[in-house]
């Protein structure tokens, strides 16, 4: 297959998924899933769509192997929303503009999503014989995750998705720190621990305000001592990797924050938010009626844990910042916190072919401090699951600021690396 026939193919693929509105919720994944049956099947892969509900469809895709070790790439097809006032160009446009395919999905991870369904494609074109099961999931439900995608098949159809070495996103970005070029493999993710924070008072008419008891009063001072609250920092193994790789040593943890910081200062923020738990205040819910006192106030707090760290740690760090008090927490779910071994085949191939691509630069172990599928795979099987999607034509800083945002869109350049990359990795892992 020549690359100018890769290219087109995974980018018109690409226009194809974005086209089609997967905003979850609702999500309505069923019809991108049903698009990648036909692109794979028409190429001799074989497909089979599971489905908790008819509009939310998973697609699992694969070229069947021998005995050997299973290889998943992993992707969803939901989207979070957009608001088409915001955007140069339609969300759901697809066009391509400039070597760049615009609309949401375009970065998480539609455009990831078409890079693996072709490099399956392609491969299968070409008799590809792997070892092992080379298997592509496109899940349903990522962005919300209430129970109709990969957690789902885990749980329902294990035999399908099963697999000893998973590929997906959270990882990739070349980035230049001190004059070294890095790109990250996320082998860990941090826990998602929400919880509610409630205060009750005594409702009343917002006219005579003195005769209440107003619950949202009381929980003002409780959300400010959560948004200034700084954990101690503390190192783990992926700080630590991280580390290592720019400054060939692992300096304490506000001396590296400290030093990232002088390097580049968007990396060091993100590098803070790995090095202890974050509590965020997000949402407020108190009286539903202007002119009445709310007698509850309800603030949800998106908080993240280091992986390893529990819940119940959590509530006794957060009782501790908040004092003594009139108030209540409780916790809404705690997924993720999980994390692969750094030491493994798939790391070695990873580290392969950048060796092959950029031969300078290096590979590092990192950790998200957000959450994505891959949490499944190793809770289920103990699948060693990274994210690994390589992107170098557009800088990370742009890239961050696009993902869940307005004007989304990957370049041309990435999608064909990406296609490249998988490809590299199917053949060198399932030889």
């Amino acid at each position: 297959m020549t690359v100018a026939s890769i290219r087109d193919e995974v980018t018109e693929l690409l226009q194809e998924l974005i086209r089609l509105d997967t905003v979850n919720p609702p999500g309505n994944e069923t019809p991108a899933a049903e698009l990648l049956r036909d692109y794979l099947e028409s190429n001799g892969v074989q497909c089979e769509l599971y489905a908790k509900v008819p509009d939310r469809a998973n697609l699992v895709a694969r070229i069947p192997g021998g005995d050997g070790s299973k290889l998943a790439l992993l992707s969803h097809t939901d989207t979070v929303l957009a608001d088409p006032d915001e955007w140069e160009l339609g969300p759901w446009s697809g066009e391509l503009r400039d070597g760049e395919v615009w609309g949401r999905g375009a970065l998480d991870m539609k455009g990831e999503v078409a890079a693996s369904a072709v490099a399956l494609a392609s491969l299968a074109r070409e008799g590809f014989r792997p070892s092992g099961d080379l298997i592509f999931v496109a899940a349903a439900d990522e962005e919300v995750n209430v129970g109709f995608g990969l957690s789902w098949l885990c749980a329902e159809h294990p035999e399908a998705v099963r697999a000893d070495y998973a590929l997906n996103e959270g990882g990739g970005d070349r980035i230049a720190l001190g004059g070294r070029a890095l790109y990250l493999v996320s082998v860990a993710e941090k826990m998602s621990a929400p919880f509610v924070l409630r205060t009750r008072g005594r409702s009343g008419h917002a006219s005579v305000p003195q005769i209440a008891d107003n619950a949202l009063l009381k929980a003002a001072p409780l959300i400010d001592k959560l948004g200034r609250f700084e954990p101690e920092p503390r190192h783990i193994p992926e700080t630590e990797a991280f580390c290592r790789a720019v400054f060939d040593e692992v300096p304490e943890p506000r001396e590296a924050y400290r030093r990232l910081r002088e390097l580049d200062p968007t990396i060091a923020e993100f590098a803070l938010s790995l090095l202890g738990p974050t509590y965020a205040p997000t949402m407020v819910s108190a009286s539903l009626k202007r002119n009445v006192v709310p007698a509850v106030c309800e603030v949800t707090v998106d908080s993240r844990l280091q992986p390893g760290q529990t819940p119940d740690e959590s509530a006794a760090l957060v009782r501790s910042v908040l004092g003594d008090g009139d108030y209540e927490l409780e916790w809404i779910e705690a997924s993720g916190g999980t994390r692969s071994p750094m030491d493994s085949p798939l790391f070695g191939v990873i580290a392969a072919w950048v060796g092959e691509t950029e031969p300078e630069a290096r590979v590092v172990a990192d950790c998200l401090s957000g959450f994505t599928d891959s949490h499944w795979m190793r809770e289920a099987f103990g699948t060693v699951a990274y994210g690994f999607f390589p992107a170098r034509a557009m800088p990370p800083e742009v890239t961050s600021l696009l993902v869940h945002s307005a004007n989304e869109r990957v370049p041309v350049a990435d999608l064909e690396l990406g296609v490249e990359f998988y490809r590299f990795a199917a053949r060198a892992l399932l030889a």
